[in-house]
């Protein structure tokens, strides 16, 4: 946590630093990791939550910090692969005909204009979007 504190002006690109630091927690069997705190990482943490990756996380008491704690099941956990698919410097975007082909072993959180959504939650309202991260 306070190696964050420490970091947090020199990180630009929150989500990607934050999604890393979950898999390289899941990879080394940690129990919980702490990333960046904003707006748009919650969203993210929130969306990863109803897929089951992350189990809770709770804001640090100076709000500058968020601790995840990791989903396992059968002592193993539920994130295994990911990648991030957009940067800053390259957006990735598909629409909703290109998320009904996705396999059902990967998923895909997508930033749209309805929020931070699932491809599968985008499908159900029709919508595309830009491409996060594929979690396999």
């Amino acid at each position: 946590e306070e190696q964050i504190k420490k970091q947090k002006n020199m990180i630009t690109y929150t989500i990607g630093d934050s999604l890393i630091r979950l898999k390289n927690a899941c990879m080394a069997g940690q129990k919980e990791t702490v990333v960046v705190n904003t707006k748009f990482v919650v969203s993210v943490m929130e969306a990863l939550k109803r897929i089951g990756i992350v189990r809770d996380f709770t804001k640090s008491e100076d709000n500058r910090t968020i601790t995840d704690l990791i989903a396992y099941k059968n002592k193993e956990p539920m994130l295994m692969d990911l990648k991030l698919v957009s940067t800053p410097g390259l957006h990735i975007y598909k629409n909703r005909d290109e998320l009904s082909k996705i396999k059902k072993a990967t998923t895909f959180i997508l930033s749209t204009s309805k929020g931070i959504l699932t491809h599968k939650e985008a499908l159900k309202m029709g919508i595309g979007g830009e491409v996060l991260v594929e979690i396999h």
